[in-house]
């Protein structure tokens, strides 16, 4: 497995699997990897040739007091994990690589990023489409590869993908959780060993309410029980939403193709979570 550092030794790399016929599969990272981004390496490998998973701390996509400095680096691991997956290059860029002191570029997905966590989080996906937008030009793969975990990110770099015009096959693979059903995340490293043990009533709390609508509940009484039933039980509300899951506008009794998505502060920690299903 290689690791290269610059823009121009991972495009000469890319450009020579190109002049062989050999596809190549993308999936970006933060690093902290867990079982859920090796999934991802997996799938890579039944669309492509090659796989190049880039390790990039993205800071434009971080707020203000948001955990930019403590965020996990454990590159050595990771590129450990990676080459026992059988991944072939690591892009293991600085923060001098993507942004050039003088940038002045970003890249602004409107309608789907103004809601969920782009209400909370001001700035976030642009920041997310920006690096992405960067990362696919250096990169140019035929595939990309995105955990649905965060379907809300995935339906940004969709818009970006589709309004840009970029020959890119967008691939998400569904979540994969621990074995309680947490949702595998690199912040969950940041839960106490209580809240560790609490933390799977998130993904409970979306089963119950999607049994709910199953048996008949209105799609607002359903929003009501989990708000209620979140808030009970300890963790700080940001926001709980059954949208339609092509545009994530708030879902209605004609839509069939639906999401639940939920993001709750326990402790200190930010955790986020959907489930999705056909009505």
């Amino acid at each position: 497995m290689q690791i290269l550092h610059t823009v121009s030794d991972i495009r000469h790399c890319v450009q020579n699997w190109n002049n062989a016929g050999e596809r190549v599969a993308f999936v970006p990272t933060m690093g902290n990897l867990h079982a859920g981004h090796l999934q991802l390496v997996r799938e890579a490998k039944r669309h492509a040739d090659k796989v190049v998973v880039s390790i990039f701390v993205n800071p434009t996509q971080f707020g203000i007091n948001e955990d930019f400095a403590d965020y996990p680096r454990t590159e050595t691991q990771d590129c450990e994990w990676l080459a026992a997956e059988g991944c072939d290059l690591v892009f293991l860029p600085n923060v001098e690589t993507i942004y050039s002191p003088n940038a002045q570029t970003s890249v602004n997905v409107s309608q789907v990023s103004k809601n969920y966590c782009g209400a909370s989080r001001t700035g976030h996906f642009d920041g997310v489409a920006t690096v992405v937008c960067k990362l696919f030009n250096i990169v140019q793969p035929h595939v990309a590869l995105f955990g649905l975990k965060d379907f809300q990110q995935f339906v940004v770099i969709q818009t970006l993908v589709r309004d840009l015009h970029l020959p890119i096959e967008l691939i998400g693979v569904p979540t994969v959780r621990e074995l309680d059903g947490l949702a595998m995340s690199s912040r969950n490293s940041y839960l106490s060993e209580e809240e560790r043990a609490f933390a799977p009533k998130i993904y409970q709390i979306l089963q119950q309410s999607h049994e709910h609508l199953k048996a008949g509940k209105t799609i607002f009484d359903v929003e009501i029980y989990a708000i209620s039933a979140l808030t009970q039980n300890g963790f700080r509300l940001d926001y709980f939403k059954i949208a339609r899951r092509s545009d994530l506008q708030p879902a209605t009794l004609n839509d069939d193709e639906l999401i639940m998505l939920v993001a709750v502060k326990l402790g200190k920690t930010r955790l986020i979570d959907n489930l999705w299903f056909n009505k």
